[in-house]
């Protein structure tokens, strides 16, 4: 970790920039690899040249409008960011526990880059290890959950961020008035001190309550929702918290910002992913399954699955015809997942695309001891490193979906840290807003959310949801024959 911090301080040098570049490699998704029934071939990337066109004009000329705020976000937050680090560094000196309270894109961005770019037994470490906070997210109403977590907290010792841009996300709203009740019946006035708002500045209920709290607040920009707000103060101030250079992070972004305004689609890795997956969902592969190889990025996979299935999965486009587009993102761990899901990879339907994320030099290296000199099957190992066999059993899954006609591509980090991860996560975004244009919907609403938020409303009696409360109570009756 010493040695990643002293590399970020490199992220200012166009030569080290250049060298930290994610690559995709999607040699695996053409017909020369995996042969004509399933492969691509020139012809594919022909037949779509208006469409990629078409898509790659309509995103550069949203963006910045609009819910297409998030592309500025790598440029226009220097003060936002000096704030958010200076209020992290107050937070390390008061406190031992900082705590998000959120739902969504609140929260499954916080754990992703947490897992990514700390120690990954960050909260087990002693305090004079681990020299920041310990970082919890609280992403459900599991009640079980929330009284674990309070039977492991010193109060005292912590501040909790309650993440919301309207305020009226159940689920938050229920973690806050809890929280904030046990706050003031503990510290009366002074409950303000371990309390900090995110939300968005105009609208909404929690900037009112933030307001009236006296509350330390942080803004969401106004066009950046939930599953693109990890490089705003959403992600950026646990990240900041828990000692992640969140700079570095926005430098990342911003360069792969740069690079995504190739209209040139062999040059543009968030476009050539997109083009792959636009053509593959139009031969019904409606599945995508995202399989890094490294635990730092285990939580990379989850906030992936948020992006693209609420981002795409769609019943209308933008003429308001019935289309029902969207590939439902699956989350796999390499090498975990090998030993479960691909056999299903490998040998079941041909209704997926396998997006590999490989590193090429990881954080640690660890060697394989000397032993069972009598056991060959054992001493193969000896003399090598879990680097090796890591990588190995990576190659191995490529070579075994592509030996079975199944399309896979790699993407390469040349190593995790807040640069490449900042690379990254913006990647992802570009890749989503491409393929929505391509499929002609609207990729930032989520109308299929609504419907449960709505119905949760109703059952909990709140005003202006009779109407739905009334549906509900006069829906068909469940059937005993059917309950087993």
């Amino acid at each position: 970790i010493d040695k990643e911090e002293n590399t970020l301080m490199n992220y200012k040098n166009s030569k080290w920039r250049n060298e930290m570049a994610i690559k995709i490699d999607y040699n695996n998704m053409m017909a020369d690899f995996i042969g004509e029934e399933q492969g691509f071939t020139k012809k594919d990337f022909d037949d779509n040249k208006k469409v990629i066109a078409n898509a790659f004009k309509t995103v550069m000329e949203n963006r910045g409008t609009g819910m297409m705020g998030w592309t500025e976000l790598p440029y226009n937050q220097k003060e936002i960011v000096d704030d958010i680090i200076a209020t992290a560094k107050d937070i390390k000196k008061k406190f031992d526990n900082f705590v998000v309270l959120g739902i969504g894109g609140s929260a499954l961005g916080p754990i992703a880059v947490f897992q990514a770019l700390c120690h990954l037994r960050h909260n087990e470490l002693p305090k004079s290890k681990r020299k920041f906070p310990k970082l919890y997210v609280e992403d459900n109403v599991d009640p079980e959950r929330m009284a674990a977590l309070l039977s492991v907290l010193d109060l005292d010792k912590t501040v909790f961020n309650v993440v919301t841009k309207s305020g009226a996300t159940s689920e938050t709203m229920a973690q806050y008035l809890i929280i904030m009740d046990i706050l003031k019946a503990k510290y009366g006035d002074k409950a303000k001190d371990h309390m900090i708002a995110t939300t968005s500045a105009h609208k909404g209920n929690l900037i009112k309550i933030a307001q009236e709290e006296g509350l330390k607040t942080f803004y969401i920009p106004d066009g950046v929702g939930g599953r693109f707000s990890e490089l705003c103060p959403v992600g950026l101030l646990p990240a900041a918290v828990v000692g992640i250079d969140i700079k570095a992070m926005l430098a990342g972004a911003a360069y792969m910002d740069k690079i995504c305004k190739n209209k040139d689609f062999k040059k543009n890795p968030a476009l050539i992913s997109a083009v792959l997956e636009y053509i593959a969902m139009g031969r019904g592969k409606n599945i995508s399954v995202m399989m890094p190889y490294a635990d730092s990025l285990k939580y990379i996979a989850d906030w992936y699955c948020q992006l693209w299935g609420e981002s795409l999965g769609k019943s209308v486009d933008n003429e308001g015809n019935l289309v029902y587009v969207g590939q439902t993102p699956v989350k796999s761990l390499g090498v975990t997942d090998q030993h479960s899901q691909v056999q299903l990879y490998r040998e079941g339907p041909f209704d997926k695309v396998i997006t590999i994320i490989a590193v090429e030099n990881y954080r640690a290296t660890v060697d394989i001891s000397n032993g069972c000199e009598n056991i060959p099957d054992v001493n193969f190992l000896c003399g090598h490193t879990m680097n090796e066999l890591i990588t190995a059993e990576r190659k191995a899954t490529e070579y075994a979906l592509t030996t079975a006609n199944r399309l896979n591509y790699t993407i390469t980090l040349p190593e995790v840290n807040a640069f490449t991860i900042g690379e990254l996560l913006y990647m992802f975004e570009m890749e989503t807003a491409f393929t929505g244009a391509m499929l002609n919907i609207d990729t930032f609403n989520q109308p299929g959310v609504e419907g449960g938020k709505n119905a949760t409303y109703a059952l909990f009696g709140k005003k202006g949801y009779e109407k739905t409360k009334e549906e509900m109570d006069n829906s068909p009756k469940k059937n005993p024959d059917y309950i087993c």
